[in-house]
C-alpha cells in the first residue's frame, strides 16, 4: 500500500458498512486502471453468483498480480450484480475475504438488469495505487 493514503468518512455523511466513502492518496505514485472482470475461468464455465463472484475476485487478484500489485493497494471498487436483493449479502460475504475491512476501498456497487455475457451474474473493476 503507498505509504500516504488516507481513509475517511465524514462525520456529516451516514458510515457505510463495508466501503469507505473517501480514499485520498497523494502522489507520486502509479494508477492503474483495471477493467471489469467477469466471474469465470479458462473454461468459460458459469456457476452460481458465489461461485462467479469467487471467481471475479480471483480474476481481478490475478490482473493486481500482473502489476504488482494485491487488494492492499485498491482504493476504488465497482461492483455490478445481477439481482441485486438476492446476491448484494453473499457479494459482501466474498468480498471481505479479499479486501482489508478495516480500511476497505472507496465503492460502488449497483444492480443491472444484465451483463455483457447472457450467463454473466457479476463484475468487478478496480483502481488501484501503487507506488511509484
Amino acid at each position: 500500500m503507498p505509504s500516504n493514503p488516507r481513509f475517511l468518512n465524514p462525520a456529516a455523511i451516514p458510515k457505510p458498512g463495508g466501503y469507505t466513502h473517501v480514499v485520498e492518496v497523494t502522489g507520486p505514485g502509479r494508477i492503474v486502471y483495471i477493467a471489469g472482470q467477469l466471474g469465470f475461468g479458462h473454461d468459460g464455465k458459469a456457476g452460481d453468483f458465489r461461485a462467479q463472484a469467487v471467481q471475479a475476485f480471483e480474476n481481478l487478484k490475478a490482473a493486481l498480480a500482473s502489476v504488482g500489485a494485491t487488494f492492499e493497494h485498491v482504493v476504488k471498487l465497482n461492483n455490478y450484480l445481477v439481482d441485486i436483493r438476492r446476491n448484494l449479502s453473499i457479494y459482501r460475504e466474498v468480498r471481505d475475504k479479499y479486501v482489508n475491512t478495516a480500511s476497505p476501498p472507496a465503492s460502488t456497487t449497483i444492480g443491472v438488469p444484465a451483463l455483457a455475457r447472457e450467463d454473466a451474474l457479476y463484475e468487478v473493476e478496480a483502481i488501484v495505487m501503487l507506488p511509484k
